[in-house]
């Protein structure tokens, strides 16, 4: 069976405070793949506290952004009432990648309800990356992909060279 991994595709992300026209037209690409996958679903929230700006990532990235409870925070578009209709687990994460859904997908795996994980999301240099390096790690013989149309980077140059880095260690980007 397959799994779908819906990285960060949050209100803040898409059209707020890190928001973008790129984030903004992966969207639609990444609830219809969400909406027709046949498969297990996932999905990450970044999740952040009112003391962001105080912690490591906040000064060094000082937006405000994805604080849990926040209309920023919550999934854009579709994807929040899809992904509860489809019944997908998501994890929230206050870091870049999420080591409790590299555990969940591996634990899945060994008991051989997962053959193959696919991403989908933003930001493709940050989370996205992150979470595919973090999931081929705890699952080096489970087929890893990336859609690079249903992701969007912090820049277009670096969406590219995000995809580049994840083909250079085996995770099958999909153009």
């Amino acid at each position: 069976m397959k799994a779908l991994v819906v990285v960060d595709m949050q209100n803040d992300f898409v059209s707020g405070s890190l928001g973008s026209k790129e984030a903004q037209a992966a969207l639609p690409a990444v609830e219809a793949k969400a909406a027709g996958f046949e498969g297990l679903l996932f999905a990450t929230r970044d999740t952040h506290g009112e003391d962001y700006l105080q912690t490591q990532e906040g000064r060094r990235l000082p937006v405000v952004h994805c604080v849990k409870g926040t209309p920023g925070w919550e999934l854009a578009g579709r994807l929040g009432a899809l992904l509860e209709r489809r019944g997908a687990e998501i994890f929230d994460k206050p870091a870049f990648g999420s080591v409790a859904l590299a555990r969940r997908l591996a634990e899945l795996a060994g008991q051989g309800r997962i053959g193959e994980v696919e991403l989908a999301g933003v930001c493709t240099d940050i989370c996205v990356v992150s979470n595919a390096l973090l999931i081929k790690a705890f699952l080096p013989e489970v087929p890893v992909a990336v859609d690079a149309r249903a992701c969007d980077g912090t820049t277009p140059a670096r969406h590219a060279q995000a995809l580049d880095v994840m083909a250079s260690c085996q995770i099958d980007v999909r153009r």
